[in-house]
C-alpha cells in the first residue's frame, strides 16, 4: 500500500502537513499538497490520520 496525492483537488487547508510532516509539505506557491515520500513504518498512525482528515479529499492509500 502506499500514499498518493492529487493536487488537482487539493484546497490547500494543510491539515496534512501538519498531521505528517515527515511525508507531506505544502507547495510555495499554491499551497497544495508535496507527497516528500512514503512513509516510514512509524509515520502509518500520522498518515493515516491526515488521510482521514483531509477535507478534499486529496490524499489516500492505494494498492501499489
Amino acid at each position: 500500500m502506499t500514499v498518493a496525492a492529487d493536487t488537482s483537488v487539493c484546497i490547500g487547508a494543510g491539515l496534512c502537513a501538519l498531521r505528517a510532516p515527515a511525508v507531506f509539505d505544502q507547495d510555495e506557491a499554491d499551497g497544495t499538497v508535496v507527497l516528500l515520500g512514503q512513509p516510514a513504518p512509524d509515520d502509518l498512525p500520522a498518515v493515516r490520520e491526515a488521510v482521514d482528515q483531509c477535507p478534499s479529499g486529496a490524499i489516500a492509500f492505494t494498492d501499489g
